[in-house]
């Protein structure tokens, strides 16, 4: 049985207009946010999720990006999907904030880092629950025991 414990942290994702790529293909820019909860700090611009939708909205997830850290920076790899009711990801892709009970929005998480004190990080595995701003992402962070 996995379990997951209180939010490890919060992290809330800026995001630029997506770079269509072709064929369900794109790119959506990170362009900054911040860490709060058991962590604090930013999230540096520069990183981005490249992602690939199928036919019935189904978003497949690969984000690469990095955090600064109080303690020091932190590289980012989640990767994960969002799916839900055809009516409720047509919502999103509008820009709309939808209740994230209406759709299905996980990743998991892996983090790298050289900073001492966050090493326990590079031997944790992390599961997120998304959700889906306006103009922004935010990721509840659970490490899973």
């Amino acid at each position: 049985m996995i379990e997951a414990h209180e939010a490890l942290m919060q992290i809330d994702l800026s995001v630029g207009q997506p770079i269509e790529v072709g064929h369900g293909r794109r790119c959506i820019p990170i362009t900054g946010g911040h860490v709060s909860g058991g962590y604090s700090g930013t999230v540096l611009p520069g990183g981005a999720d490249w992602q690939q939708i199928d036919a019935e909205g189904t978003i497949d997830i690969d984000a690469h990006y990095v955090l600064e850290l109080t303690e020091g920076r932190v590289e980012v790899q989640s990767r994960g999907l969002r799916t839900g009711p055809a009516e409720v990801l047509a919502r999103l892709a509008k820009g709309e904030t939808v209740d994230p009970v209406l759709y299905y929005f996980r990743t998991a998480i892996r983090f790298t880092t050289h900073a001492p004190e966050l090493d326990r990080l590079n031997r944790i595995l992390a599961i997120s629950h998304g959700q889906r701003l306006a103009d922004a992402v935010r990721l509840t962070v659970y490490e899973v025991a």
